[in-house]
């Protein structure tokens, strides 16, 4: 097989409420709306896709490890220990749901937010090499 999977285009999250959930990612988080009606809304946050999508009560994207731990399902990277602090007193002062930094034993730093719907997602300060010199070394030139 000569082709391969080149990315992550899209990812789906359960939320309760279209509308009050999209808006809670544009001005919590950043996102861009490029669509949205009853059921779901597109949004374009991190380099990628991110639709939410109404869905039953108390239905979250998380899951539970084999020690009974509630674990998130993505992890957004920021570039360095500064931009996770910073990222993390900004999630703190707009009352985000936020974890305190931790050490997981491997390079950087790591905390956890929630979403309205518990929706967990982990941030961590290492940014991914490839990403780091195909997108943000040239913007620096």
């Amino acid at each position: 097989m000569s082709e391969r999977l080149l990315r992550v285009g899209t990812t789906y999250i359960p939320v309760s409420n279209v509308e009050i959930s999209s808006d809670w990612y544009i001005h919590k988080l950043g996102a861009e709306l490029s669509y949205i009606d009853e059921d779901k809304a597109i949004l374009n946050l991190a380099n990628q896709s991110i639709f939410l999508v109404k869905s039953k009560e108390n239905q979250s994207s998380n899951f539970y490890d084999i020690y009974g731990v509630e674990r998130f399902s993505l992890t957004f990277e920021v570039d360095g220990i500064h931009a996770l602090e910073a990222i993390h007193r900004e999630f703190s002062d707009k009352q985000i749901r936020v974890s305190t930094i931790e050490n997981r034993g491997h390079s950087g730093r790591n905390f956890i937010f929630s979403d309205l719907d518990g929706n967990k997602f982990d941030v961590w300060s290492e940014l991914s090499p490839i990403f780091k010199d195909k997108y943000l070394s040239t913007s620096s030139q």
